[in-house]
């Protein structure tokens, strides 16, 4: 009688300790199921897109590798880096984007780059940022980081800026650096 009591109250204590032991488990399923892994339905590698406007070339893509995303919002990726080049109506290139990294969400027509974004123009200037977003909607960059602005007599810094697509023209938020004038200002 006295063993059949202590086997009862080892079952009965082993089945709580199960009990609370799977409580346990079954939480940590829960919010591991509730994560959703996103998955890309295509990878693509050694990429080029072309761009064009009623037969007019306007911009080629380069990219090792592009990841397309169909979720609610989709989007594509190039965690591998990605180079835009810019081209005019004679197909001549007025200005390139290189990053480390680029997202172009879709529905928004919009392209964020990010981490060492270096841009070149016709001019020959160079803008260096660690983000730079493509408003495909607007034809305009802009960036509310911190950018620099070289040119062959000048350097500006800037705590924000905006450009239009080809960066023949821009404006600087708070600029600083070395501003040398040249030509026919008389100074």
């Amino acid at each position: 009688m006295k063993a059949r009591r202590c086997l009862y109250g080892a079952v009965f204590f082993t089945g709580i300790a199960l009990q609370f032991a799977c409580e346990n488990n079954l939480r940590d399923v829960e919010k591991i199921s509730a994560k959703k892994l996103i998955v890309p339905v295509d990878k693509s590698t050694g990429v080029e897109i072309i761009y064009s406007d009623s037969a007019h070339v306007k911009a080629k893509l380069i990219t090792p590798e592009l990841l397309s995303f169909k979720t609610e919002k989709p989007y594509i990726e190039m965690r591998k880096g990605v180079t835009v080049i810019f081209f005019d109506p004679n197909r001549q290139e007025t200005s390139r984007v290189r990053s480390d990294y680029a997202i172009r969400r879709e529905r928004e027509n919009r392209v964020e780059l990010m981490r060492n974004v270096v841009v070149t123009n016709i001019k020959g200037e160079t803008f260096k940022s660690d983000e730079l977003i493509w408003d495909e909607t607007q034809k305009r960059f802009f960036s509310n980081k911190l950018v620099s602005i070289a040119s062959k007599d000048n350097i500006l810094y800037g705590t924000s800026f905006w450009a239009n697509e080809d960066f023949s023209y821009y404006e600087i938020v708070q600029s600083t650096g070395d501003l040398r004038l040249t030509g026919e200002q008389g100074f």
